[in-house]
């Protein structure tokens, strides 16, 4: 009996969160805290777990807890255009957000983009409210997620801002930095960029051949 090719089935989209569709978060608590140290971000520091254990400690010496997170993502809202951006993904494209943020306070956010799949880690909360520790879903889950998806005959696209968007890019069958810091642009240029939301569903809807309207 002949079998032909298995068909190639709908592209999937992987999108970063933060500094694509919602603000940095941490960026938001060091601005309402006035805590600088909790500025730096993957677009400065590539080891991810170094970044979260530097997080935990400053949180830790200034007694800052979950509330206090939840209370500033709260008042975030997504980017401009975000919404919108994902609605039209979504129509095109299977989509799922892969993130280094926390389902501990993901969910105002999400609720803002109507719930769309999200693949995060965990926090470890103590009964007082302090943050203690962080558990990684998987090492480079981004990465993985993308792989897994290509083993069940999807094609990839992807777009991220930071270093630890770096290897979910690569391994994506199209991959786009976004906005990315001059360092990262330097440190990654084979990686095509593109600066706003419009020219991202342009060059999406330009590899994957479906309508960018």
């Amino acid at each position: 009996m002949n079998r032909s090719a298995p068909a190639r089935a709908p592209h999937i989209a992987c999108f970063d969160l933060e500094g694509v569709l919602v603000p940095e978060i941490w960026i938001g608590v060091a601005q309402t805290t006035g805590i600088d140290e909790l500025r730096l971000t993957t677009r400065d520091v590539a080891d991810y777990s170094q970044l979260m254990r530097h997080r935990l400690r400053v949180l830790d010496e200034h007694k800052i807890g979950i509330n206090t997170i939840r209370a500033v993502i709260a008042d975030l809202g997504v980017l401009p255009g975000a919404r919108e951006f994902l609605d039209w993904a979504r129509q095109a494209f299977e989509v799922v957000i892969l993130s280094d943020t926390f389902y501990d306070f993901a969910a105002p956010l999400m609720r803002q983009l109507d719930w769309p799949t999200l693949f995060a880690h965990q926090l470890v909360i103590d009964d007082a409210g302090m943050i203690r520790d962080f558990r990684l879903r998987m090492p480079n889950q981004k990465q993985a997620a993308v792989q897994a998806f290509q083993s069940l005959n999807f094609t990839v696209l992807a777009a991220g801002d930071s270093y630890n968007d770096t290897d979910m890019l690569l391994a994506a069958d199209h991959g786009f930095l976004y906005q990315p810091s001059a360092q990262v642009m330097a440190d990654f240029p084979n990686l095509p960029v593109v600066d706003d939301l419009i020219s991202l569903k342009a060059a999406l809807a330009s590899v994957a051949g479906v309508d960018a309207d």
